[in-house]
């Protein structure tokens, strides 16, 4: 069997390995619709893939990548149930005011990508906590139930890629139920209530982790997820981050590595130089995807900066696949020196997007085997 679970524990806990891990972070839909148009994926393949599932490790397989990071196991940390999606209006350009899962008002265009405008948002005050989201946050059974079989497979730990335990989030889903500027009012306006949502977040994520760990199954590594950062810098308060959101995230890791994790790492889009030192303080250690984009994020600063109780996977210039193989050269170039740091694996910086080319990507994991190897 490869044992890409090994390889992956070793190179983030700096100890020899055979190879460097090859891997991704998945696709946009556009892009295997894309793909699946010149003859590369099949329909169905287009349609069938997610994070982690069959379609996507045999995307992985015919592309050369080893895995997905974003391959995790989790319970429900969201709300519970979610809202019911519906269409409040129709416009006349042909959108639609939709209420998402979220309880968000967004504009929906018929063909349009990317993250869609948000016009309001049913959670506005402590009325709207206290009747819709509270009762949708509590732990239930319902959250933690694990079919024996799965419990069986977990504790067997007989997979081949390294499998991460989803943690959730403990702000970054606050500003979606919230709207960015409303949640920044809120720390104001209402710091109780502001407190209260962020406490019940944590409870809650920490409560499903510790379910989770009770099965005993040998996890490779926990990720949280945030996306609480932009081209200049955090969404939040970096001091309102340490004091309000990174205790909970102390008390999970914690939590974690008394069952033997200790790789922890967060999913944050954006420049995040100003959250790095809170996380690590907080026990998060490794950094994912390191955006490169116009604000040149990099782990050898960060390295330098905190040393290598620092990691990394990602920071690998997406953009590059929409050129030719001489631009995936001379990026594979750029990261050789930061392979060499130890403790990084580089990974497209994010989601693969729909001016790749097919034959660039895997021009790529052919390179990285060939010289990582």
């Amino acid at each position: 069997m490869v044992d890409h679970r090994q390889r992956t524990r070793a190179v983030l806990h700096y100890e020899p390995y055979d190879r460097l891990p090859i891997v991704h972070f998945g696709f946009w839909r556009e892009t295997l619709d894309k793909w699946a148009a010149e003859g590369h994926i099949t329909p169905d393949e287009a349609a069938t893939w997610a994070d982690g599932n069959a379609t996507d490790e045999a995307l992985s397989r015919k592309l050369g990548f080893d895995f997905n990071w974003a391959h995790t196991f989790g319970l429900n940390t969201s709300l519970l149930p979610p809202f019911e999606e519906r269409v409040l209006e129709e416009l006349p350009d042909g959108s639609r005011k939709v209420l998402n899962r979220n309880g968000v008002v967004i504009i929906q265009k018929e063909g349009a990508s990317g993250i869609p405008p948000e016009v309001d948002h049913l959670l506005k005050g402590r009325k709207e906590w206290e009747e819709h989201f509270l009762p949708r946050l509590q732990f239930t059974e319902e959250r933690a139930f694990i079919p024996e079989e799965t419990i069986a497979y977990l504790q067997r730990g007989e997979w081949e890629k390294p499998l991460g335990l989803w943690c959730g989030s403990l702000y970054g889903v606050i500003r979606d139920w919230v709207g960015l500027v409303n949640l920044a009012y809120l720390q104001v306006d209402d710091p109780p209530l502001f407190d209260e949502m962020i406490e019940t977040v944590g409870n809650l994520c920490y409560r499903c982790v510790e379910r989770v760990l009770q099965t005993g199954a040998p996890f490779d590594f926990a990720h949280f997820w945030e996306d609480i950062c932009f081209k200049s810098g955090p969404l939040i308060n970096p001091n309102v981050f340490r004091a309000k959101v990174a205790p909970h995230y102390r008390r999970i890791t914690e939590l974690l590595r008394r069952h033997g994790i200790t790789i922890v790492s967060v999913d944050c889009d954006g420049k995040i130089d100003r959250l790095v030192p809170i996380w690590l303080e907080s026990g998060v250690n490794t950094m994912f995807p390191i955006e490169v984009g116009t604000w040149n994020g990099n782990l050898a600063p960060w390295r330098q900066q905190y040393g290598r109780e620092l990691r990394g996977v990602g920071g690998m210039d997406k953009r590059v696949f929409a050129r030719d193989y001489a631009a995936v050269d001379a990026e594979i170039e750029r990261l050789r020196p930061l392979v060499e740091l130890g403790g990084y694996i580089p990974c497209p910086d994010h989601r693969i997007p729909p001016d790749a080319k097919w034959e660039n990507v895997q021009y790529y994991c052919e390179r990285m085997r060939t010289i990582f190897g």
